[in-house]
């Protein structure tokens, strides 16, 4: 290893698709390390991301001693597989790496195996997101991956999970284990609590993220259907993003007769978005610790969700407010009753929950926790190597 203990740190984070809460996660571990005096490298796919990620990987790059390379990383198994472990490895030996993280199922399996492929040199860290977590336990898809997961537990130093939700769907699907664990809870920064006005001519409803099933955006233009006929009103809703279901969506509101309440527009930054409606609402199916969500709270938005993943942990003593997924009625509901809840309580509801995120969702916090394991895990390295040591390790004080 080049340096340990408390002083600069060489750290490669691996990733495959440089989208999404997984890519923000990344970006802000890499800016806060950097920022801490560390030395930062980033492997990632090249095929994914489009304009929007080659632009912010340049922009990143000057500050990145390790520089950043792509490599093909396919969603699915395949002989490209091969090419892109080849590719961390020579990264890896390259960069004279201390710690090698990675992130998600796909990058997780790089990072850990290249890892192996240079004889231990660099402490292997993992951090699992929802991705392969989400699939229907007990689908053949599911126990695949579960099982890729179990086989690679001899291969990792720590795991940094991202919330309590994605650990305990680790231990119940993949089982056990006596490596280092630590949660490291995804965290947003100071400016993003700053409170977001909507708007004069905002809409009533809004939701921010991808068009695709597992957003459960078919039953929130469900549940404006309902609210309209129940109601005899015409709320509108903007849905800000893009994905592969926005034809079919846009399909489904012309045939529930709401198409000209509801506009797609597109994506956008979350903060702008935020100003375009009144009443925020993530009707998702399956989530881990969404961004999101967190931004939405910072921001004060006045939010109606569902209770998936890792969303309770996001509202802590508010998760009552949380509503099922798949629910029409509860939704419908929900959205009747913020049409006419005074905006005072909207607001007060929106402050009370952005305190209690303030108090556990700091990026710094987040930042540290991941520095400090690094440390704790370099250290159990150093002790289970050294030629003069015959004490037991002590066991690990696994995230409770």
């Amino acid at each position: 290893m080049a340096q340990q203990g408390a002083g600069k740190l060489k750290i490669l984070h691996v990733l495959r698709a440089p989208l999404g809460g997984l890519f923000r996660h990344v970006l802000d571990l890499t800016r806060g390390q950097v920022a801490r005096g560390h030395a930062v490298g980033l492997v990632t796919d090249s095929t994914t991301g489009g304009d929007r990620a080659a632009d912010i990987l340049r922009e990143l790059a000057p500050s990145l001693e390790l520089g950043v390379t792509r490599v093909a990383m396919l969603r699915n198994p395949g002989w490209t597989d091969l090419q892109a472990l080849r590719h961390v490895a020579r990264r890896i030996r390259d960069t004279g790496a201390d710690v090698v993280h990675g992130h998600g199922s796909k990058g997780g399996a790089y990072a850990r195996a290249g890892a192996l492929l240079r004889r231990g040199a660099a402490v292997r860290a993992y951090t699992p997101h929802g991705g392969s977590f989400n699939y229907r336990p007990g689908a053949p898809i599911h126990r695949f991956y579960m099982g890729v997961e179990g086989a690679l537990r001899r291969a990792t130093d720590i795991y940094l999970f991202e919330s309590q939700y994605i650990a305990s769907c680790f231990h119940t699907y993949v089982g056990p284990t006596r490596t280092l664990e630590r949660i490291a809870l995804n965290g947003i920064s100071p400016a993003e609590f700053v409170p977001v006005q909507a708007d004069p001519d905002a809409a009533d409803f809004l939701y921010v993220g991808e068009l695709r099933s597992a957003k459960g955006i078919d039953i929130l233009i469900a549940a404006l259907a309902r609210v309209s006929a129940e109601t005899r009103t015409r709320p509108r809703l903007v849905l800000v993003g893009s994905g592969p279901d926005e034809t079919m969506l846009t399909e489904q509101a012309k045939g529930l007769g709401v198409s000209t309440q509801v506009t797609f527009a597109g994506a956008m930054p979350a903060r702008r978005a935020f100003q375009l409606g009144r009443v925020m609402v993530v009707p998702s199916r399956a989530e881990s610790l969404p961004y999101i969500v967190l931004e939405a709270a910072g921001a004060q938005a006045p939010l109606i969700s569902t209770d998936v993943g890792g969303i309770p942990e996001i509202f802590g003593p508010y998760a009552d407010r949380l509503i099922a997924c798949d629910d029409v009625d509860a939704l419908a509901a929900r959205m009747s009753a913020a049409l006419t809840c005074a905006p005072e309580t909207l607001r007060e509801d929106a402050r009370t929950l952005a305190d209690y995120v303030h108090s556990q969702f700091a990026l710094d916090q987040m930042i540290d926790t991941v520095l400090d394991g690094y440390r704790e895990a370099i250290a159990r390295r150093r002790l289970a190597v050294r030629p003069s040591s015959h004490a037991p390790l002590a066991a690990p004080r696994n995230a409770s």
